[in-house]
């Protein structure tokens, strides 16, 4: 059990609180709720770039990292599609040093030629490192908009190609910033040894000043109900070839999420699974297999992935996926099989709650979804998942028609 407390302030800005005496670290997180799904389809990758650009300085910092630094403290941050993740630990007598230093990049950040620059320089290297002069690095940016033809998952976060950064100005920038970067569009969550009329002081005297932005009422086109199978094969200079195959699925808040995230790991999450037992270890028609899900905030996929032995060709390889597939929609599952994956999640969910910062991030997103108190409650979701439940599910989910596939070549 995560105890923790909540308040907003006048300016919309939501904070929660945990206190953990075990040790003399904070944890700051920040969560600023934009993703990848809010950019302009003309001009993707602009969430991303902001999180480098957010580290560049702001108007009365010239640079982050070197006083957090100082203050022995250490920080990083993500993006996804859905949101912009801001973390960092310091030692509690300085605390007041990660108020000063995220309220001043909400209120305003240093904006200059310079700064665009050397970060748009970064993310196009970063582009091509990983996305274009990588074996297998295109496969996302090939299958996002093979799975979907209108929600803006249909690019990755780093964008849909290098040109939207290259053509990034200035005013894009700040365009983006302005509508997106304000206290009524984030999460803060504080955990430590802290104590909540502490945090409140500290949250007023730093952030409240700071006015808040426009409401950010999303209009998101939702994807349409795939009809027919979706086929797409490509050559490339790699070493093996590979499948990868994606079902749409429901949303993280939806009642099947569990049930599907289950399903994933009964096929595929450690030596014993089903598809690696099968297709690796028995029928070595693959070096590598993994069957995982995005977890999205909107529909989301359910991908599997599987680089081939040598020799084996990718017809007797698909076909081996869909038997195995056919078995999972065919017959339940056994009892033993469900709870030795429940007891698994639930020692991951367990793992999870060990340290300060993943306390915090946990609470920060569980309150995104809806509530922070989710965090409280996630085993008792999946230990409610039954037999049954999974067959349902996993016959809704891998319909045919349902299936997007890449087939990628080795040339």
């Amino acid at each position: 059990m995560i105890n923790f407390d909540r308040f907003q302030l006048d300016n919309g800005l939501k904070v929660i609180v945990h206190k953990d005496v075990s040790t003399p670290i904070v944890a700051v997180n920040i969560l600023y709720d934009v993703g990848a799904r809010d950019e302009d389809p003309d001009k993707t990758g602009f969430a991303h770039l902001f999180e480098h650009l957010m580290f560049g300085g702001s108007v009365n910092i010239p640079k982050y990292d070197t006083p957090l630094e100082e203050a022995g403290g250490e920080n990083n941050a993500f993006t996804n599609n859905d949101i912009t993740n801001y973390y960092l630990t310091i030692p509690k007598q300085n605390l007041e040093l990660a108020f000063w230093l995220e309220s001043d990049r909400m209120l305003d950040l240093a904006f200059s030629k310079k700064s665009l620059e050397v970060q748009r320089h970064v993310v196009i290297e970063e582009f091509k490192q990983s996305y274009l002069n990588q074996p297998y690095g295109d496969v996302w940016l090939l299958l996002r908009p093979l799975a979907y033809r209108v929600h803006p998952y249909q690019w990755p976060t780093i964008g849909k190609k290098i040109e939207h950064i290259q053509n990034a100005t200035i005013e894009d920038v700040r365009a983006f910033y302005r509508k997106y970067y304000n206290p009524n569009n984030a999460i803060l969550t504080v955990s430590g040894n802290v104590d909540t009329k502490e945090i409140e002081i500290l949250s007023n005297k730093w952030f409240g000043p700071i006015q808040p932005g426009d409401a950010n009422n999303r209009n998101l086109p939702k994807e349409p109900t795939q009809t027919e199978e979706r086929i797409l094969e490509v050559k490339r200079n790699v070493p093996f070839d590979s499948i990868y195959k994606t079902y749409h699925m429901c949303k993280r808040t939806d009642h099947a999420y569990h049930a599907i995230d289950l399903l994933s790991d009964i096929l595929s999450n450690g030596d014993s699974s089903r598809m690696y037992r099968s297709l690796v270890k028995e029928k070595k028609l693959f070096s590598e297999f993994h069957a995982y899900i995005t977890g999205d905030l909107d529909e989301g996929l359910f991908v599997f992935t599987g680089k081939l032995v040598k020799g084996v060709k990718i017809a007797d390889a698909d076909n081996a996926i869909n038997d195995e597939i056919e078995k999972i929609i065919s017959k339940p599952i056994h009892e033993e099989e469900l709870k030795k994956v429940k007891n698994k999640i639930e020692s991951s969910l367990e793992f999870s709650e060990i340290g300060v910062l993943n306390k915090a991030i946990n609470l920060t997103y569980a309150e995104l979804l809806g509530n922070a108190d989710l965090v409280n409650h996630e085993k008792e979701l999946y230990q409610a998942v039954t037999v049954e439940e999974m067959l349902t599910t996993a016959r809704e989910l891998f319909r045919k028609t349902n299936c997007t596939n890449l087939y990628y070549y080795a040339n």
